[in-house]
């Protein structure tokens, strides 16, 4: 089964888990790391995820991973957070990201630079248009952008 299809049928169990306690779902990943295979699932919720947040859906759907076992390969199960930092991946991710401060990471420079950051200002299937501290805005085609996340202070 290919990588993209477990992510898929793994997200297919979890809703329903994160909708019965309000949380959603932020990503889903199954990747191999050295020798060991990771089944990743961050989630959120209003106010922060906590760890009994993550004990409570870790353990629902180890019980559904089980009973569905169509993992051919020994895993590590994972409910985390989405973290500081979070890239954002799916429409859902952009929409929820509007009025928020992001970086943004080019594959190859524009005007000399290769990363940005600004208020993530509109979005749409081609584009991203962040506004920057001074009110002025800049639009880059999403093909371009390597990396969009919400921007963290240290």
């Amino acid at each position: 089964m290919k990588r993209t299809e477990i992510e898929k049928r793994c997200e297919d169990l979890v809703m329903p888990i994160l909708n019965e306690h309000h949380f959603t779902l932020w990503d889903v990943e199954y990747v191999k790391e050295g020798s060991n295979y990771y089944l990743r699932v961050y989630v959120d919720k209003e106010g922060g995820i906590t760890i009994d947040d993550c004990v409570t859906v870790s353990r629902a759907l180890e019980v559904k991973l089980d009973e569905e076992d169509f993992i051919e390969d020994a895993y590590i199960l994972e409910v985390s957070s989405p973290g500081l930092g979070r890239p954002l991946k799916r429409e859902r991710d952009y929409e929820r990201s509007v009025g928020q401060e992001v970086d943004i990471k080019l594959y190859k420079a524009l005007n000399g630079q290769k990363e940005y950051s600004g208020l993530l200002k509109a979005y749409d299937e081609n584009t991203v248009t962040i506004e920057y501290e001074d009110g002025s805005e800049e639009c880059f085609e999403r093909p371009t952008i390597a990396l969009i996340r919400l921007a963290f202070d240290i």
